[in-house]
Protein backbone atom coordinates (compact mmCIF):
# COMPACT_ATOMS: atom_id res chain seq x y z
CA UNK A 1 0.00 0.00 0.00
CA UNK A 2 1.31 3.46 -0.92
CA UNK A 3 0.17 6.54 0.98
CA UNK A 4 2.38 9.37 -0.27
CA UNK A 5 5.74 10.93 -0.88
CA UNK A 6 7.90 12.78 1.60
CA UNK A 7 10.23 15.30 -0.06
CA UNK A 8 13.08 16.81 1.93
CA UNK A 9 14.93 19.73 0.37
CA UNK A 10 17.84 21.98 1.27
CA UNK A 11 17.57 25.39 -0.41
CA UNK A 12 20.76 27.46 -0.57
CA UNK A 13 21.61 30.99 -1.65
CA UNK A 14 18.16 32.17 -0.60
CA UNK A 15 16.98 35.75 0.03
CA UNK A 16 14.42 37.13 2.47
CA UNK A 17 14.65 34.30 4.97
CA UNK A 18 14.19 36.70 7.89
CA UNK A 19 10.98 38.12 6.36
CA UNK A 20 7.99 36.29 7.85
CA UNK A 21 5.59 37.69 5.22
CA UNK A 22 7.81 36.45 2.40
CA UNK A 23 8.14 32.98 3.97
CA UNK A 24 4.36 32.86 4.46
CA UNK A 25 3.85 33.81 0.82
CA UNK A 26 6.27 31.09 -0.26
CA UNK A 27 4.33 28.49 1.74
CA UNK A 28 1.01 29.67 0.28
CA UNK A 29 2.48 29.55 -3.24
CA UNK A 30 3.74 26.01 -2.60
CA UNK A 31 0.32 24.83 -1.38
CA UNK A 32 -1.39 26.28 -4.45
CA UNK A 33 1.23 24.85 -6.83
CA UNK A 34 0.84 21.39 -5.26
CA UNK A 35 -2.95 21.59 -5.67
CA UNK A 36 -3.31 20.80 -1.96
CA UNK A 37 -5.97 21.86 0.56
CA UNK A 38 -4.77 24.37 3.18
CA UNK A 39 -6.28 23.86 6.64
CA UNK A 40 -4.10 26.26 8.62
CA UNK A 41 -0.78 28.07 8.35
CA UNK A 42 1.42 28.91 11.34
CA UNK A 43 4.67 30.86 11.52
CA UNK A 44 7.12 31.79 14.21
CA UNK A 45 9.66 34.56 13.62
CA UNK A 46 12.65 34.42 15.95
CA UNK A 47 13.26 38.20 15.90
CA UNK A 48 15.01 40.84 13.79
CA UNK A 49 17.61 39.27 11.51
CA UNK A 50 16.63 35.80 12.74
CA UNK A 51 14.97 32.91 10.95
CA UNK A 52 11.39 31.80 10.53
CA UNK A 53 9.75 28.45 11.14
CA UNK A 54 6.50 27.79 9.33
CA UNK A 55 4.11 24.97 8.67
CA UNK A 56 1.18 24.69 6.31
CA UNK A 57 -1.24 22.09 7.70
CA UNK A 58 -2.90 20.37 4.77
CA UNK A 59 -5.80 17.97 4.37
CA UNK A 60 -3.19 15.86 2.56
CA UNK A 61 -0.46 16.26 5.26
CA UNK A 62 1.97 19.24 5.51
CA UNK A 63 4.59 21.57 4.06
CA UNK A 64 7.11 23.04 6.51
CA UNK A 65 10.15 25.31 6.40
CA UNK A 66 12.87 26.42 8.79
CA UNK A 67 15.18 29.24 7.71
CA UNK A 68 18.69 30.37 8.59
CA UNK A 69 19.06 33.83 6.99
CA UNK A 70 22.66 34.15 8.16
CA UNK A 71 23.50 31.20 5.89
CA UNK A 72 20.97 31.82 3.11
CA UNK A 73 19.67 28.33 3.90
CA UNK A 74 16.17 26.89 4.24
CA UNK A 75 15.21 23.33 5.22
CA UNK A 76 11.97 22.29 3.53
CA UNK A 77 9.75 19.30 4.26
CA UNK A 78 6.86 18.45 1.90
CA UNK A 79 4.69 15.41 2.65
CA UNK A 80 1.63 14.84 0.49
CA UNK A 81 -0.59 11.76 0.47
CA UNK A 82 -1.83 10.26 -2.76
CA UNK A 83 -0.77 10.67 -6.36
CA UNK A 84 -2.81 13.74 -7.36
CA UNK A 85 -0.42 16.38 -5.99
CA UNK A 86 2.59 18.01 -7.60
CA UNK A 87 5.52 18.01 -5.17
CA UNK A 88 7.92 19.32 -7.84
CA UNK A 89 5.68 22.33 -8.46
CA UNK A 90 5.45 23.00 -4.71
CA UNK A 91 9.24 22.92 -4.37
CA UNK A 92 9.68 25.11 -7.47
CA UNK A 93 7.25 27.68 -6.01
CA UNK A 94 9.14 27.82 -2.70
CA UNK A 95 12.50 28.02 -4.46
CA UNK A 96 11.33 30.79 -6.77
CA UNK A 97 9.72 32.91 -4.03
CA UNK A 98 12.91 32.67 -1.93
CA UNK A 99 15.29 33.22 -4.89
CA UNK A 100 17.10 29.95 -4.11
CA UNK A 101 20.34 29.51 -6.03
CA UNK A 102 20.65 25.82 -5.20
CA UNK A 103 18.41 22.92 -4.26
CA UNK A 104 19.22 19.41 -3.05
CA UNK A 105 16.26 17.08 -2.63
CA UNK A 106 15.50 13.59 -1.40
CA UNK A 107 12.23 11.71 -1.82
CA UNK A 108 10.90 8.89 0.32
CA UNK A 109 7.80 6.83 -0.47
CA UNK A 110 5.70 6.48 2.69
CA UNK A 111 3.15 3.91 3.80
CA UNK A 112 4.47 0.70 2.29
CA UNK A 113 3.67 -2.36 4.35
CA UNK A 114 0.41 -1.05 5.78
CA UNK A 115 -2.50 -3.49 5.67
CA UNK A 116 -5.07 -2.91 2.92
Amino acid sequence: MYTGTHLLADLTGCAGLDDAARVEGALRDAVAAARATLLDLRLHHFGPGQGVTGVALLAESHISIHTWPEHGYAAVDIFLCGHAHDLAAALAALSSRLDAQGCEERRVARGFGLPD
